[in-house]
């Protein structure tokens, strides 16, 4: 070997330069980069019939101490984290039990930490409540963990209605299906003649079974004469083995059906009267007809429009995105609220919904993918509402189908939603109105993208791609 070889320096491979590169990124001294982040912090233990709470050692003579869980006890635990000098505290959200707290320490002026238990994972070994406490205290004083999500009260109050009407919605539906069992069980086939038996027609036929009427032809003459089904087919799916104990299950059913009808319209009263005391960001007036396709259906509010409602407290028509019905956004609306300023950038959005991915990385590359059962309502919603793209002639719907033929419907709709959840953050936090371009331009914006990869390609392997107009 010559002499000029043995001088010249060898060549570094990229992986090399990328090790340096992660190495610089490494504290350079032992106390691996940990700083105190909040001196005054304490951590709590949240339990159904008693809370454990640490503070910092040299705040008082008993630092971990338990308090109970009523009332009074509470705002004992909160005296003491006051008279200790304690600004934050870190406390995990078990269950429900920790908002009759959260609500007590907010109002002493106490920033609190509602942390994900999956987040205080402490080291493997005996776990009690007290090393609990005394491992949040830790975790939290070297600013390890992340608060979540809360939104501000109007939500919060918006947020317990909607969901105490979904939950009324769920109930109903689950009668309708005992009302249908209890007919199937009789052989009364009302469902195949009528589509759904909670409408006009199949209410008033119900209301005259249960008071005793079975003549098939005066049961048939209760129909809604815009049901397609004849006066004669009614009558004949009405026949059937009229047993007393069925008969009493169908009563109760409903029974119950209609009064879970009242407590939702109880709570649209509720909801129109909480949209009154809202600021107003826009005016209804200005908002465009309701397409045809989108007017409104379902277990849509009938006292008030909660597309108007929707508009006026966000100044945007969210429902003018492809996909999105009012009841879409407004759980989007009553999970997340109108404050984008909450979130730092559109990912950050996406990421709280559950709707980005999960990737597992090792030595610098995606080793797997996590499927995470995502929680968030307003998410799931999302979901939802992107698979209703699938034969819409939008921009949106060309976008959807061409991911659905290459990744398969259950992550298309996860992309989507994606897709989604980034408009409604750009609409929400920059008050843009969404203008749909069209399926014509997105398919000639892909033509033209796929002429460039496949230009840029052939390029890079000395060949000239000649394509025609």
């Amino acid at each position: 070997m010559s002499q000029e070889q043995k001088s010249k320096p060898k060549a570094r491979s990229k992986s090399r330069d990328r090790q340096d590169h992660r190495a610089k990124l490494k504290p350079q001294d032992g106390t691996l980069g940990l700083q105190v982040v909040h001196p005054r912090a304490a951590g709590i233990d949240v339990g159904n019939e008693e809370h454990w709470v640490a503070v910092p050692g040299e705040r008082d003579a008993h630092p971990v101490q338990s308090f109970g869980c009523f009332t009074r006890d509470l705002e004992e635990m909160a005296d003491w984290l006051v008279q200790c000098g304690i600004e934050t505290v870190a406390m995990q959200s078990t269950g429900v039990y920790w908002i009759a707290l959260y609500d007590i320490l907010a109002e002493r002026g106490l920033r609190v930490f509602v942390v994900n238990a999956q987040d205080t994972r402490n080291l493997p070994g005996r776990k009690t409540d007290i090393q609990e406490c005394q491992w949040l205290l830790k975790l939290h004083t070297y600013g390890l963990l992340r608060n979540s999500f809360r939104p501000e009260e109007e939500i919060l109050v918006m947020r317990t209605y909607w969901r105490q009407r979904q939950q009324h919605i769920a109930d109903a539906s689950r009668c309708i299906q005992h009302m249908q069992k209890a007919l199937t069980q009789m052989n009364v086939q009302l469902a195949n003649a009528i589509s759904d038996i909670s409408g006009s027609t199949g209410q008033a036929i119900l209301a005259a079974i249960v008071v005793g009427e079975r003549d098939p032809r005066k049961l048939a003459r209760l129909r809604d004469p815009r049901i397609k089904a004849s006066e004669a087919t009614v009558a004949k799916s009405l026949e059937g083995n009229w047993r007393p104990e069925l008969l009493f299950v169908l009563q109760q059913e409903l029974e119950s059906y209609q009064t879970f009808q009242n407590k939702i319209a109880e709570c649209d009263e509720q909801l129109r009267q909480h949209y009154q005391t809202m600021e107003a960001k826009g005016d209804p007036r200005l908002l465009a007809p309701v397409p045809r396709d989108k007017r409104a259906h379902g277990n849509v509010p009938a006292g008030f429009d909660l597309r108007d409602e929707l508009f006026r407290a966000t100044g945007v028509d969210l429902t003018a995105i492809d996909g999105m019905n009012v009841l879409t956004a407004q759980t989007v609306l009553a999970e997340v609220g109108s404050d984008m300023n909450r979130f730092p950038t559109e990912a950050h959005f996406v990421s709280f919904l559950g709707l980005s991915p999960r990737n597992k990385i090792s030595g610098g590359k995606v080793v797997g993918r996590e499927k995470r059962k995502s929680k968030n309502r307003a998410g799931l919603a999302l979901r939802l509402a992107a698979g209703t793209l699938l034969k819409s002639e939008t921009y949106l719907g060309a976008q959807y189908r061409r991911l659905r033929t290459r990744l398969g419907a259950p992550k298309a709709r996860k992309a989507m939603a994606s897709r989604l959840a980034r408009i409604i953050y750009r609409m929400l936090k920059y008050g843009d109105q969404y203008v749909d371009k069209g399926r014509e331009f997105y398919e000639q914006k892909y033509r033209q993208s796929q002429i460039q990869m496949l230009t840029r390609r052939a390029s890079e392997l000395g060949l000239q791609l000649l394509h025609s107009a």
